[in-house]
């Protein structure tokens, strides 16, 4: 059941299906249109990357916001598309504008789904200039191209397939406070740019044609993840979703070598392949991305299997220098990332339980429903924050013991509240007091959790605590399937203080 999973993942409302096949669509118009204006087939290629990022990266929580942001893409990408043409034989000032650009993209996630989605297009606009190796000339060209391919984008997306207006994707949870005095986006900023200079530095002698890819590696690593731990496991990833395509890229793009019908077929797999995968799996998006590059590598007649060797040993270099820069450089830990996401967790959980209380108790405007929508991105969240901990890799049998533990009993959390949004549904029918005053023993319950591990007498004593409060709780009465659903809440939360007040390499057992 558990390798079925793996495999088929649920797919509610169909979003991931809807968004490839719209990715397809709005990339392939992109496309069709630079070739049909006479820009050229180097053009075209840029245009559709503009398309895809544009359809890939604008993720506001809502629909104006998303034309908003579509809108100002030309204006962060032009300029270093600009500069990136100008700057393609002079190797220190190309470095320079790299690392420049890599600081202000990754400083710019502050300001939340429109910062990145800029920063990750003012990015992929410099890492193109060096994969077509464009000189100045070629502006002329390139920059309607990609203009008319985001107007294409922003036809298939806003006005042929606007499946948001009716339902808004949930907005992205922003990050907790963790400890130090930088900002989690300036700390990742520094940790980006040392990345990005390392992989430079051991690229380039590499390959001068083709170290950029190292580059792009570092870069992209850094995209969705928070401590170290998640930066190690999307590193593995990465690279081993890049092994994969190459293999598949010598089986199915070389023998094709740039035939037009055929790899324009393949790559319009490629391209849904990314998006269906992204939510769910980096390592298949990353095959399909490496395909995707030997196709168009084939399109312009330089594919061959030492090239695409060439991009694993490359992306193994961007992923080591990521993976280096995250652990010296001003790091995260993963324990300290998980706390601050499962905290957050749990508020928003207890946010919803109340929600779901009060319109049991008889008040017309709560909204359950709502603020469970709101949780489950947090819960993804936390979940994501934890996967380095469940790692097959990951050596550290107890920190594996309390990273299970604990994500059984967010899932248990999650589906409890879930059960009281149910049985919200029908309010009225047993309004009671009594479910406020369980709800507020939730609350209680997460503000008694340990932020900093505790460690000797204090950890054991309050271990002692939580374990007789849990037994507490089991012997209260639960008459209403609600009051029931609330106990078992409370008592999920408090069980939760053992595995978050451990020390991170203490075996469970002595807790």
């Amino acid at each position: 059941m558990v390798a079925a999973r793996r495999w088929w993942i649920p797919d509610p409302g169909r979003i991931r299906l809807r968004a490839g096949l719209r990715a397809v669509l709005g990339t392939g118009l992109a496309v069709t249109a630079v070739l049909l204006a006479g820009f050229g087939l180097e053009a075209a290629l840029l245009g559709g990357l503009a398309a895809l990022l544009a359809l890939f990266t604008v993720s506001d929580p809502d629909v104006r916001r998303q034309v908003a942001t579509t809108g100002l893409l030309p204006l962060a990408g032009l300029p270093v598309l600009a500069a990136g043409c100008f700057l393609h034989d002079r190797p220190l000032e190309r470095a320079a504008a790299f690392l420049g650009v890599v600081f202000v993209g990754v400083w710019a996630r502050r300001f939340g789904p429109r910062g990145n989605a800029l920063g990750i297009f003012a990015f992929m606009m410099l890492f193109a200039v060096q994969f077509l190796g464009a000189p100045p000339a070629d502006l002329i060209r390139l920059v309607p191209a990609v203009l008319l391919a985001l107007v294409c984008a922003a036809l298939v997306r806003f006005v042929l397939w606007c499946w948001e207006r009716h339902t808004p994707p949930p907005a992205a949870p922003a990050p907790p406070p963790f400890p130090g005095r930088l900002r989690p986006t300036t700390r990742q900023a520094h940790q980006a740019v040392v990345a990005c200079a390392v992989a430079l530095a051991v690229g380039i002698p590499l390959s001068p044609e083709r170290w950029y890819w190292a580059v792009g590696a570092a870069w992209w690593i850094f995209v969705n993840t928070a401590s170290r731990g998640e930066t190690l496991v999307r590193g593995f990833r990465r690279v081993l979703g890049t092994v994969l395509g190459v293999v598949a890229g010598v089986l199915l793009a070389l023998p094709l070598d740039g035939a037009p019908v055929p790899t324009a077929l393949l790559a319009a797999v490629c391209v849904f392949g990314i998006f269906h995968a992204a939510p769910v799996s980096y390592s298949w998006m990353m095959f399909a991305v490496t395909v995707l590059v030997g196709l168009l590598y084939g399109l312009l007649g330089e594919l061959s299997a030492g090239l695409l060797a060439m991009r694993l040993l490359e992306t193994g270099v961007g992923a080591v220098a990521a993976v280096l820069a995250v652990a010296l450089v001003l790091p995260i830990t993963t324990h300290a990332a998980t706390h601050g996401w499962i905290l957050r967790a749990l508020e928003a959980t207890h946010g919803a339980a109340r929600e779901a209380a009060r319109r049991l108790a008889g008040d017309p405007g709560a909204d359950p429903a709502r603020r469970v929508a709101e949780l489950e991105p947090l819960l993804d969240r936390a979940r994501l924050s934890l996967a380095p901990l469940l790692h097959p890799l990951n050596p550290l049998r107890a920190r594996r013991a309390r990273a299970r533990e604990v994500t059984a009993l967010l899932d248990e959390c999650a589906e409890r509240v879930r059960a009281l949004a149910r049985l919200a549904e029908t309010p009225g029918s047993a309004a009671d007091a009594r479910f406020i005053e369980a709800c507020d023993r939730v609350a209680e319950a997460i503000r008694a959790l340990p932020v900093p591990p505790p460690t000797g007498s204090a950890r054991r004593a309050r271990s002692r605590r939580a374990a007789g409060e849990v037994t507490a709780v089991g012997d209260r009465p639960a008459h209403h399937p609600a009051l029931a659903q609330l106990h078992g809440l409370e008592t999920a939360v408090r069980r939760l203080a053992g595995p978050l007040q451990t020390p991170p390499r203490t075996p469970l057992g002595t807790a």
